[in-house]
């Protein structure tokens, strides 16, 4: 791995830009989570394609897309961080986790699969998959049950980005065709065992995004899912689209959709309420960022990436 550009701080997070040994460019990500040391938790969170070509109205990486990564280069992300803040390669830390969700959809990459089985060695680790649940990835995601029941279960974390339970808005924000709710309940009853997480629901809350809890009660066990909410991060699609996060800082609690939450912890739902380090979005390295992109944004004024040069 050649590291082309370093941004952040090693004690918070840092954003890498390198070039792998097949020549393809790379971002990725290694952050830790304040109070919390190294040595406590530590973070990576690798792409898995060359952009994307999902196109989410959020997210700063899906402006181009130019195939998909190799099993060798997301292994060289991985090994390179490893590496670099564990030189004896022991990666000495209590919770380790790897998370396929810097840049590009998983689930169109068969390779994360090959990468998850390699990696399967490390007693001490908890892989994570971001997906929108593309249409026509089912024997990704067959593959990745499996997977999961043989090398990690009870310690594998899936994570559904669904963002409004409106269809026809759903798929305005997520510009592709996706697995419908009643197929992403089908399947998360299936993939949660006995001693295994439950799946997250992944909601970057905006305030004019529709957000019905009779939806999600309807479709989703909360024996099976729990709900995260987040804030929409500062990116440049964000600020084009006019998409204004609803989320409290303070708090994490959203402010237009405050019933919505309330309404899934009466009925028995596990809300997470993440926010994460605000600091992280002068650095570049949350959900939805990408520092490849702000570097080649002719419009620099955004509430971001201040501490890219």
């Amino acid at each position: 791995m050649k590291i082309l550009a370093k941004y952040g701080k090693d004690d918070l997070a840092t954003v890498f830009l390198g070039e792998t040994s097949s020549g393809v460019l790379v971002e990725f990500v290694q952050s830790l989570q304040p109070p919390l040391d190294r040595s406590e938790k530590w973070v990576l969170i690798v792409s898995t394609l060359r952009g994307c070509p999902v196109g989410c109205l959020m997210c700063d990486a899906g402006s181009y897309y130019e195939g998909k990564l190799s099993a060798e280069d997301i292994m060289e992300q991985i090994e390179f961080l490893m590496e670099y803040y564990f030189p004896t390669k022991k990666v000495e830390t209590k919770k380790f986790k790897i998370q396929f969700a810097r840049v590009g959809e998983p689930a169109f990459n068969q390779n994360v699969l090959v990468v998850l089985k390699k990696l399967s060695c490390y007693e001490n680790l908890l892989p994570s998959i971001s997906t929108v649940a593309p249409e026509g990835t089912d024997v990704f995601f067959e593959r990745l049950l499996e997977l999961k029941n043989i090398y990690y279960p009870g310690k594998f974390q899936l994570q559904f980005s669904i963002h409004s339970t409106d269809e026809t808005e759903r798929n305005q924000i997520i510009p592709i065709k996706k697995w419908s709710f009643e197929k992403i309940s089908e399947y998360g009853n299936k993939f949660v065992s006995d001693g295994d997480r439950k799946i997250t629901l992944n909601f970057a809350v905006a305030k004019n995004y529709q957000l019905d809890p009779k939806v999600i009660i309807r479709f989703f066990d909360p024996a099976k899912f729990l709900i995260k909410i987040t804030p929409v991060n500062p990116t440049h699609n964000a600020l084009k689209n006019s998409i204004a996060s609803d989320v409290d800082l303070q708090t994490g609690m959203p402010m237009t959709h405050k019933d919505f939450v309330e309404e899934l912890l009466m009925s028995g739902y596990q809300v997470i309420l993440s926010i994460g380090e605000l600091e992280e979005n002068q650095i570049g390295s949350n959900c939805g960022q990408y520092v490849r992109k702000h570097l080649i944004e002719k419009d620099k004024f955004i509430q971001a990436y201040s501490y890219v040069r």
